[in-house]
């Protein structure tokens, strides 16, 4: 019999993570439509909010709404709560089709001491914690990931206790978060290889850039975890966005996986990702979050596939394999875009119909009536109002053929 190939998998933590960069964020609106580029891509999980904070509930039902339906399909939608018997029974109780789940709790001496100040210790983290994993298997969660917060700085021996923990309670998996991007790649393959050999548990990397090593700190994660013969499965956000210096780019990681010298067909990415859709996911993420990607991002800058150097010129153009280490085209770039400079009809949140309806038409999208086009125009309004910036095509395109739940997407309760 034929052994597993043992995988690496990409959970996306932008609507999670990435939006909580300070002083951005994204409305619920750009949140689903990056859940529908992840799910192109062909990303395995996109961890998409809060199941327990009340203004993310109607948007959280509305896309497990669309993923019931197989629009959003096959990604899976999960969501991330502390990792408290409470706040699993209000997750189930807010979030109806809930099915995945991380619960996070914090493992250092640093965080046990001086954040809890005595409301737990070590004991009382494991406690809490495998209580959370089988409250939240009791209610029906077919996956539960459970975090290690500042694992980096935590005592061996303590996260493997831990680690055991939550397996013997149910978890499927151990996310490790390097939260502060204390982790450099050597200490975390160590790390990781030890974890995953002793536990036979699936390891998540969950890594940040404090220290400017965050794709190589992942990598080198995931790899460890291939070695220990289990699957990896690393957290990523679209452009980097995180909290402080970031996360684990998107683009950055796939590309390392894919193209870096000691990456072998031992190390490969779960089945159906695909690559083309990261210039379109890189631009929109961009744009929503209304940060410019930086000239010399891996993969999808301005200047990634740009040569002005005589020697790099000549070279590039006799061959591009000189210069270019990977094709363009592999990320959906190449094409020219269009730019309009004359006379522009843009859907807003003061448009009328004719207007409305000379933007649709251009999408090739038809209402069958006037009074089906004005509910749909009403509903782009207010859209409009939500982002508070011009709606893309998709965006459109979204609304016009999912108005209800584009309208609970959108609607938000105090």
């Amino acid at each position: 019999m034929r052994q597993k190939q043992n995988k690496i998998y990409i959970i996306d933590v932008t609507n999670r993570d990435g939006v909580q960069t300070a002083r951005l964020g994204l409305a619920k609106l750009q949140k689903t439509i990056l859940n529908i580029y992840l799910n192109e891509m062909g990303v395995f999980q996109s961890e998409f909010g809060f199941p327990v904070t009340r203004h993310e509930t109607n948007y959280l039902n509305a896309n497990l709404d669309l993923a019931a339906k197989g629009y959003l399909a096959p990604i899976r939608l999960s969501g991330w709560i502390r990792a408290t018997v409470e706040d699993v029974e209000n997750a189930f109780s807010k979030v109806h089709k809930t099915k995945y789940l991380n619960l996070s709790i914090s493992t250092s001496d640093q965080m046990i001491v001086n954040k809890f100040k005595g409301k737990l210790d070590h004991k009382g983290i494991l406690k809490e914690m495998t209580a959370a994993v089988k409250r939240a298997r009791k209610l029906g969660a077919e996956g539960i990931g459970v975090n290690a917060e500042d694992a980096s700085r935590t005592r061996m021996d303590y996260l493997l206790e831990f680690a055991y923990a939550a397996k013997l309670a149910g978890a499927d998996r151990l996310r490790y978060c390097d939260t502060l991007g204390y982790d450099d790649p050597f200490s975390i393959y160590e790390r990781i290889k030890k974890l995953a050999l002793a536990t036979k548990m699936p390891i998540e990397l969950h890594c940040h850039n404090d220290l400017g090593m965050v794709v190589g700190t992942s990598v080198a994660g995931a790899k460890a975890a291939i070695d220990a013969g289990v699957d990896a499965y690393i957290n990523t956000t679209v452009n980097g966005m995180g909290e402080r210096a970031g996360n684990a780019d998107l683009v950055s990681v796939l590309l390392a996986i894919k193209y870096a010298s000691s990456f072998s067909e031992k190390y490969r990415l779960s089945d159906g990702i695909n690559l083309s859709k990261a210039w379109k996911i890189a631009k929109y993420a961009s744009y929503a979050f209304g940060v410019p990607i930086p000239i010399n991002q891996p993969g999808v800058g301005a200047n990634a596939f740009a040569h002005e150097s005589g020697i790099h010129a000549d070279g590039a153009l006799k061959d591009r394999r000189n210069y270019e280490l990977y094709d363009y085209e592999v990320l959906g770039r190449g094409e020219p875009e269009i730019i309009e400079t004359g006379r522009q009809i843009v859907a807003g949140e003061y448009s009328g119909i004719k207007g409305f309806r000379n933007v649709y038409g251009k999408l090739e999208v038809e209402f069958k009536d006037d009074k089906e086009a004005t509910k749909i125009l009403e509903m782009v309004r207010y859209a409009n109002v939500h982002t508070q910036k011009p709606l893309t095509n998709d965006e459109l395109i979204f609304i016009a053929k999912y108005p209800e739940q584009a309208r609970q997407i959108i609607t938000v309760t105090p």
